[in-house]
């Protein structure tokens, strides 16, 4: 079995300072394992690591991250099957993501999971988005 890590160079604009946090916890961004690319959750942490306080820009932030993670591996948000939300009070913050969710992810839509969470790993945080891709077929 082939695995390939997908490795957010240092200097990406969208991660920015939040790269450091791949090695401080020992986990990959993203990792292609037969025809299907594994993200990691992201989180709506801005580039210079300060953390917005309003639901829908952290969700804009969760998900511009995932996009580029699709584009290092040439893919778009058309090649995600799956993915899954963890909400930090979810009846208060539902509203603000959907609305986020919808003006960001165009069809075909992947599924998607949400579910309510007592917290994530940095306060202040509200939202974490992990996602399942496909890479294209290849004619046989």
């Amino acid at each position: 079995m082939t695995i390939h890590t997908v490795e957010v160079p240092e200097d990406n604009p969208v991660f920015g300072q939040t790269t450091s946090a791949f090695a401080n916890f020992g986990y990959s961004a993203a990792v292609r394992a037969h025809g299907l690319l594994f993200i990691a959750g992201t989180i709506g942490r801005r580039a210079d690591g300060t953390i917005p306080a309003t639901i829908e820009e952290q969700t804009e932030i969760a998900i511009s991250k995932i996009e580029e993670i699709l584009r290092l591996e040439n893919l778009d948000t058309s090649a995600l099957v799956d993915v899954t939300s963890y909400h930090v009070d979810i009846r208060q913050h539902l509203s603000g993501f959907s609305e986020a969710k919808q003006r960001l992810v165009n069809a075909p839509y992947p599924t998607w999971t949400i579910i309510g969470v007592s917290g994530l790993a940095s306060p202040g945080l509200l939202v974490e988005i992990r996602a399942t891709a496909a890479y294209p077929d290849t004619p046989r």
